[in-house]
């Protein structure tokens, strides 16, 4: 690792601090960080067995929510294992190259998570607006397009943001990152050069996936809402709004602490550190955590499923 005029040359270690300012604390926070891991995992695999095991639950919604299931596993253990052992076995060294993988993994997945959170609200505005259609419309190979579609748009797209480092950063003014984990603004910070172009094709992603995703979201449950209030029956109106209503929680809390934790990281605003990144933390673990809560709760078929599955002699 060579050094010039106070930079580092493409370093081959990075050092994670974990959270900044609370270094002291960190052993006990990452307890009920675990606790929200272990939890995310347990029950994004059981809404995997239980959709996978009842063949009622191989339908477009139950499909989509597997894959959003499966989404979270990755994501969440993209950053769980190493932060844990940066707070409990302060391994803070990171290989650069690891890092930018790291910072891919949870990057592509959170675009990918995106894309299916779009695909669900589709599937709900044919499900409500033009249900006669719904099953010619969202047929099993229009499912696998989907999730070839919105896997290939994120993996694509968020290729270049490694690329640029790798080829374009040289030097670094250090080599520890403020973070608990690699965030791409956040290994971006540490180059000593000019870094306008990393910052301009971070923010294309983020809008022309997240942002467009969330537009798109929006106008969806609009046109939803429109057609649900115009049903003539009540019973029809509650039974319509109450199968959105968990899709719409989902879609607050992975959005809300995306776009905060996003915009706090790229715009001057007077934010204590550590407050960001429990939050950008949280954001990567709240909703892989809620999500089979939400669903398993809302939805009669997957508590159903549930049940057989520990009580197999019960009457479900």
């Amino acid at each position: 690792m060579l050094k010039q005029n106070g930079t580092v040359f493409r370093p081959p270690v990075l050092t994670l601090v974990g959270i900044p300012g609370l270094e002291s604390v960190q052993f006990w926070i990452g307890i009920p960080f675990c606790t929200m891991y272990i939890l995310a995992l347990f029950g994004n695999s059981l809404l995997l067995v239980v959709i996978k095991a009842e063949r009622s639950l191989h339908e477009p919604m139950y499909i989509f929510l597997a894959m959003l299931g499966a989404t979270d596993i990755v994501l969440s253990t993209s950053i769980l294992p190493k932060m844990l052992g940066i707070f409990w076995f302060h391994l803070e060294k990171i290989y650069f190259d690891a890092c930018l993988l790291q910072m891919w993994v949870i990057h592509t997945y959170q675009c990918i998570e995106s894309g299916i959170l779009l695909a669900m609200a589709l599937d709900r505005y044919v499900a409500i607006c033009d249900p006669l259609r719904h099953a010619i419309i969202f047929t099993h190979q229009l499912l696998i397009k989907i999730g070839v579609g919105v896997t290939l748009r994120a993996g694509i797209l968020t290729v270049p943001c490694l690329i640029l480092i790798k080829c374009r950063l040289k030097f670094f003014q250090t080599t520890v990152v403020s973070h608990s984990y690699c965030e791409h603004m956040a290994v971006v910070k540490l180059a000593a050069e000019d870094v306008h172009i990393n910052k301009i094709y971070g923010l294309f992603v983020a809008f022309s996936i997240l942002g467009l995703d969330i537009i798109c979201i929006t106008l969806s449950y609009i046109r939803i809402f429109i057609t649900v209030f115009n049903l003539p029956q009540k019973e029809a109106r509650l039974k319509a709004f109450n199968t959105c209503i968990a899709h719409i929680v989902v879609f607050l809390e992975f959005y809300a602490l995306g776009f905060f934790s996003f915009f706090t990281h790229r715009l001057k605003v007077h934010i204590p550190s550590y407050i960001h990144i429990l939050l950008s933390t949280l954001y990567l673990l709240v909703p892989p955590l809620l999500n089979p809560i939400i669903y398993g709760v809302k939805t009669k078929q997957i508590r159903d499923g549930v049940y057989k599955i520990f009580f197999p002699k019960g009457d479900s």
